[in-house]
């Protein structure tokens, strides 16, 4: 059982870079357990990182930590040199190119390591995969060395992910058990694994929460398995880079793949293209349900949430009428993440679990009340919902709230779609004041509202600013002031957190 888990966990080449001769094998396999990973395991090998946003930064400084020589790749000029970051000062054997690339230089390498936001198809990627050349994801990359001891517990989907991930986070903290909380949310996996190649024996943390994003699973993964997976939804997004979606489902559903029978896999019920991504997976493990049993379902009129997955000893409720968290639909986001707390197996009471309800608080941008004027009126901060579905979900949970929707930005592209999808918000919108759009894509959502029979007011605005404004004059006492932009924030803003920044100062200075 000893080797299969360090061959699961590291394979044999790397083990054997480890060992030294004149020890007997027993006490070397010991050591290597005990020390969490061996900590130059990639001494005299070279590794391509390529893509120097966070993730890729986060996978050069632990590619440097465990000894190799480490060649930084971005084709964005304007970026700095890693090797004049102070992050980086105390390593050598570093080198940064920005720009063109020689594609040759990737076949010399040992290893290139991909960030998520690099297609496959930059770089010819795909054609190294396919000549046998080892490349990895960042995800993997991480988790390759991460100590076995240390649960993962991942969740991925269209919208709500971040969510459930911290909500998971708070939990886990509010019972006393370590958590690295980050992958997609904003802190890499990366950072976690580097923090266990410190010379400390204990692990700094028992459980890393992992958001995963559709682009960290197209490099098939190795090391990557979760002791607990969700996948919370599935709809149009991203189809500019996954083209179908079926094949954005089978990215998610990838996610499943190394889990065995011990495991939790929760899947939204009833999607046609999740159903059909997951069943080459479902055999492998325990497969549970988020809107069916086994798995979680929601009363929303008396907020409990019943939990039942038998096989793994899970039969409880769960209230949720102390949430203070914006928006119904985050009844699902908190019952889901107590769900998948409690598939880790920590030896956690389920039935303790609803006294952590009343502690949850939203990511930022994300249905976040930021402010509240002197006019009375509420201002909330759902940047984050960049696309269509994460505004009409958010909506939804704004029924008894009479507010002023900011809707705008750049507007994602629906392949195969003939509608960019803003009809799907006319009904929820019918309980608000009014809507504004702005941005390049504000008066095609104007257009679309109109034409298909909005009953309230739709009033277009040049820029977020403009929008703002507006909003300021039409809302009354009691009200809020939301955007909910449905579209990327790339005409006017480096990203939606960006984005949502900014809202928050005009809210501020109100």
């Amino acid at each position: 059982m000893l080797l299969r888990s360090l061959s699961l966990s590291h394979g044999y080449e790397t083990l054997t870079l480890t060992l030294r001769p004149n020890r007997p094998a027993k006490n070397r396999l010991s050591k290597i357990i005990k020390s969490c990973a061996p900590r130059k395991d990639l001494q005299g090998q070279s590794v391509a990182i390529i893509g120097l946003g966070k993730s890729g930064r986060a996978a050069a400084r632990l590619a440097l930590a465990r000894g190799a020589s480490v060649l930084a790749i971005d084709e964005n000029k304007n970026l700095g040199l890693l090797e004049q970051d102070p992050l980086f000062e105390e390593y050598s054997g570093l080198r940064t190119i920005l720009g063109n690339l020689d594609v040759q230089l990737l076949k010399d390498v040992d290893l290139v390591v991909v960030s998520p936001g690099v297609p496959p198809e930059n770089y010819d990627l795909s054609t190294l995969l396919e000549s046998g050349q080892r490349i990895m994801s960042e995800l993997d990359f991480a988790a390759e060395i991460l100590p076995k001891d240390i649960k993962i517990l991942a969740v991925t989907g269209t919208n709500g992910k971040s969510t459930v991930v911290t909500f998971a986070g708070q939990m886990l903290n509010h019972f006393g058990i370590e958590a690295f909380v980050g992958g997609n949310l904003g802190n890499p996996l990366s950072e976690a694994a580097f923090l266990c190649l410190s010379p400390s024996m204990k692990p700094r943390f028992q459980v890393a929460v992992v958001e995963v994003s559709s682009y960290q699973m197209e490099i098939p993964n190795k090391y990557f398995c979760p002791s607990v997976a969700a996948v919370l939804n599935l709809t149009p997004d991203h189809l500019e880079r996954h083209k179908t979606m079926k094949n954005y489902a089978m990215a998610k559903c990838s996610l499943l793949s190394h889990m065995t029978d011990t495991k939790l896999g929760l899947l939204c019920f009833g999607n046609q293209h999740l159903n059909e991504a997951v069943r080459e997976h479902a055999e492998n493990f325990n497969l549970a349900w988020i809107g069916a049993f086994p798995g979680v379902k929601i009363n929303i009129e008396t907020k409990i949430a019943s939990l039942e997955v038998p096989t793994m000893g899970v039969v409880s409720q769960l209230q949720l009428d102390a949430m203070n968290v914006m928006g119904t639909h985050n009844y699902y986001n908190a019952a889901v993440a107590a769900l998948c707390v409690l598939g880790l197996d920590l030896g956690l009471d389920a039935n303790g679990m609803s006294s952590t309800i009343e502690n949850l608080r939203a990511p930022p941008h994300r249905m976040e009340i930021v402010h509240r004027d002197a006019n009375g009126v509420i201002w909330i901060d759902d940047s984050k919902a960049t696309n269509v579905e994460a505004t009409y979900t958010g909506l939804l949970g704004l029924k008894q709230q009479k507010s002023v929707i900011l809707l705008g930005g750049l507007a994602k592209v629906v392949y195969g779609e003939e509608t960019n999808g803003f009809e799907q918000l006319i009904d929820p919108l019918k309980y608000q004041r009014c809507v504004i759009t702005f941005g390049s894509s504000g008066k095609m959502i104007q257009k679309t509202l109109s034409d298909n029979g909005l009953s309230i007011p739709c009033i277009g605005a040049k820029n977020m600013e403009d929008a703002v404004n507006c909003a300021k004059r039409m809302a009354k006492f009691g009200d809020a002031i939301v955007l909910s932009p449905g579209c990327a924030s790339f005409d006017e803003f480096r990203n939606f957190e960006h984005r949502g920044l900014v809202f928050q100062e005009m809210a501020f200075s109100s």
